[in-house]
């Protein structure tokens, strides 16, 4: 709930001049000493304390860092570096994973405890996450903005507010949203409960964390690949291509029955996961106004993460129901669905 009042009015803040770069900074430092302070609290309390804040941090930077793709790039050059952007991010995450993973298991062996070892998996993940920020944050300069009446706060939620109403009359904007609802919501619940689901099925611990990293490698290529057809071919096609392909992926998820079969679903995933996050993010941004992404990304953020909890509630009373958590798996086609027919209905819509 936080996160879905704090992404809008942060992300309208931003959208003042030479206000994207301070904000990002902001919740980056916030994050990144979070995750460098998970480490050293013994108490559950505070360290779920600690996790709630560096979450909603890590998830305020991703609005931000959105919110900053009509200032870098041109509409016609969006998808391209769209998908470039979530390519280097997948392989990327890999290595600090790996890194943190090798440390947990071999602790022993580098003469260290495991309580040493954790501590040192979360500040490499924090100097990871502040270190590739830097780059950015010497490069970027804002070239889309709105000027403040008044003072800032104050100022976004006024504009809040009339961003809720242009959203009443841009239908394009608001049947885009409600797709991207439904259909991203799917694919975050088939990534967040697919270990869940491993689990369930019986299969091993390891083998399903290397499932995992294997989804992480197979976007990369793929990402990359989208990011390139994307020259030739409408990015609207290319999320219903990938919509119509997680469809048939959460029936095929329905009737695995073996280890191997996983593995497959892994890599499925992996090859559409980046492509419809990075094509659904250059749509969104090449339909809203340059000036105002900052709050239409944290509108964007609410519909994508805040809606995951809908696919993840259809699965878990559909396997209570019925006892069988296949059958709540492939219940997420009616999510993909709706989301493919409302995008269908967005793209009838003029601009």
């Amino acid at each position: 709930m936080k996160l879905a009042v704090l992404g809008p009015v942060l992300g309208g803040i931003s959208d003042f001049q030479n206000r994207k770069k301070s904000v990002f900074l902001g919740v980056l430092l916030v994050g990144a000493a979070g995750c460098v302070f998970l480490g050293f609290v013994s108490s559950w309390f505070w360290f779920l304390l600690l996790f709630v804040i560096t979450r909603i941090a890590y998830s305020l930077s991703l609005v931000i860092y959105d919110s900053m793709l009509p200032d870098v790039t041109t509409k016609e050059r969006m998808d391209e570096l769209s998908a470039r952007g979530y390519a280097w991010g997948y392989i990327g995450s890999c290595l600090p994973f790996l890194l943190s993973l090798l440390l947990v298991l071999f602790y022993e062996k580098l003469g260290l405890t495991m309580a040493s070892a954790m501590t040192a998996a979360f500040v490499l993940t924090a100097v990871w996450w502040l270190g590739l920020a830097i780059p950015l944050l010497g490069m970027y300069r804002q070239k889309h903005y709105i000027k403040a009446q008044g003072p800032a706060v104050r100022s976004s939620f006024g504009n809040l507010g009339s961003v809720v109403g242009e959203l009443k009359k841009n239908k394009k904007i608001l049947f885009f949203l409600l797709a991207f609802f439904f259909y991203i919501d799917g694919v975050y619940t088939i990534i967040d409960m697919a270990t869940a689901y491993g689990t369930a099925l019986g299969f091993e611990t390891d083998g399903l964390l290397l499932a995992l990293l294997v989804t992480q490698i197979a976007a990369f290529p793929a990402a990359l690949i989208f990011g390139k057809v994307s020259r030739r071919v409408p990015a609207s096609r290319l999320i219903l291509i990938c919509i119509a392909a997680y469809f048939a992926i959460a029936l095929y998820g329905a009737g695995i029955t073996s280890q191997y079969q996983f593995w497959i679903l892994a890599v499925c995933v992996g090859v559409f996961q980046g492509a419809v996050q990075s094509m659904s993010r250059s749509y969104f941004a090449r339909i809203i106004p340059a000036e105002k992404s900052g709050e239409y990304f944290g509108i964007y953020d609410i519909c994508g993460k805040g809606a995951s909890f809908v696919g993840t509630m259809l699965v878990s009373v559909i396997s209570q129901a019925t006892g069988r958590m296949s059958l709540g798996v492939g219940a997420l086609a009616a999510m993909f669905l709706a989301g493919f027919l409302l995008f269908l209905k967005t793209e009838r819509i003029s601009d």
